[in-house]
């Protein structure tokens, strides 16, 4: 959550301007922490783990593609993506979409 609060904090946004939140789909107990600590909406959340499991590596690219995919991310749109593993490694990114 430090590296998301640290991305928001260098574009200069809050939280409420994100349209949407993917973080690493380790599991759901984690992704409603994230967003409570977030103060996000568990709207802006995007959450597939219950469909695919912990994809490792590769779930944000997963979440991503599936949240353009259905339509949960237009363009224009900002998106926060929230990545760790291991408990050793964190980082965070804001894009337009």
């Amino acid at each position: 959550v430090t590296a998301a609060t640290e991305a928001l904090a260098r574009c200069e946004l809050t939280i409420d301007r994100i349209k949407c939140i993917i973080p690493h789909q380790a599991n759901q107990r984690i992704l409603s922490a994230v967003a409570e600590r977030l103060g996000a909406t568990e709207s802006q959340v995007f959450v597939n783990v219950d469909r695919y499991g912990n994809t490792s590596a590769a779930s944000v690219a997963i979440a991503l593609d599936e949240a353009v995919r259905s339509g949960c991310i237009q363009r224009g749109d900002l998106v926060l993506l929230v990545v760790f593993g291991a408990g050793l490694t964190w980082a965070a990114a804001v894009i337009e979409w």
